[in-house]
């Protein structure tokens, strides 16, 4: 069976040296056909970048792409759009890669009710847990059940190949035919940081019938840099408290029947409102009262996205893409 072509997609913003580590990384693959497209939506970079980026483009060895807007699921979107792979991996503009990388995600395309491929994550952060020896064989029952998954699947410490629901954004890969035969996009309404955005996307390729496949030998390291990458506005900020909230609600009223939906509302609130368990956010009456201030006025903005979707879809940026197109062509 003849290796599939994959499309390795990087949206970038505002990120420099980290960016430059991953993309030396990408072509440092021992896979032998694959294209690596970066969407760059950094208004400026700094010299010393830019004339990496340049070079790299100049020299055939990544195909740059520069928009005048900043959206995580707009720039998915936008590369999709110019991809020429049977496969497109996506990842995010600060991960660190071992030279397998890209064979362990394409092996897994041989069976054909793969749809798609979630690779394993090891977080800066909590490297300090893989020290230690924390490992989970199988995921429970419950990271299967989309009302309450979001707080069981663990795509860190997993050692074993198995399906699950959803893949994580910095580490995740699709066949073509998802995006073309079955018409799934990112939904550009989910704003600020984008937060689960790739969760609302992994939800809808229930509906083709393909399984999404995890597979801890598609590792990387995601270093989770404080600046850059879609961290368009600060995780301290008023907007991001309500984007938080927001993209949360809309992805279970896109997906999740009612009780369902229910479900995950309240586990929402029991974590990031009331700071429970797995959250462990302060419990200080000031801190909560604040917090379900946000989780309300985020209930009410994703009501308000889910009405105005009935004339329109959101889609700002992939119909900007389009209608530049037109114009280059009429």
């Amino acid at each position: 069976m003849p290796l599939p072509f994959i499309s390795v997609i990087i949206p970038t913003y505002g990120r420099e040296e980290p960016l430059q580590t991953t993309l030396l990384d990408v072509l440092n693959q021992d896979y032998p056909h694959f294209e690596t497209i970066v969407v760059d939506q950094t208004q400026k970079h700094q010299p010393e970048t830019q004339a990496f980026l340049d070079k790299l483009a100049s020299e055939g060895k990544i195909r740059l792409f520069k928009v005048d807007w900043a959206s995580l699921p707009g720039a998915r979107n936008y590369a999709v759009k110019q991809s020429k792979g049977d496969i497109l991996l996506f990842l995010d503009d600060d991960v660190l890669l071992e030279p397998g990388f890209l064979s362990a995600h394409a092996k897994n395309y041989e069976n054909p009710k793969i749809g798609a491929v979630a690779g394993r994550v090891f977080d800066r952060m909590k490297l300090s847990d893989f020290q230690q020896g924390l490992e989970i064989q199988d995921l429970p029952p419950e990271a299967l059940d989309p009302g309450i998954a979001w707080y069981h699947i663990n795509l860190v410490h997993t050692v074993k190949p198995q399906r699950v629901l959803s893949a994580r954004g910095c580490n995740m890969s699709f066949r073509r035919e998802i995006f073309e035969t079955h018409g799934i996009l990112f939904d550009e309404r989910f704003q600020g940081s984008a937060v689960r955005e790739e969760s609302d996307f992994c939800l809808r390729i229930r509906k083709t019938g393909l399984m999404i496949w995890y597979d801890p030998d598609a590792h990387l390291i995601h270093l989770g840099e404080e600046t850059g990458g879609c961290h368009d506005i600060t995780t301290r900020s008023l907007k991001y408290q309500l984007t938080f909230y927001h993209n949360h609600f809309l992805m279970g009223f896109k997906n999740l029947t009612f009780w369902q939906a229910a479900r995950f509302f309240l586990r929402l609130f029991d974590c990031h409102v009331l700071g429970r368990p797995p959250c462990h956010k302060s419990g200080s009456p000031i801190k909560v009262i604040t917090r379900f201030g946000f989780y309300s006025l985020g209930f009410l903005q994703a009501l308000k996205t889910v009405v105005r979707s009935l004339w329109n879809d959101g889609q700002i940026y992939t119909h900007l893409g389009e209608s530049k197109s037109q114009q280059l062509h009429s």
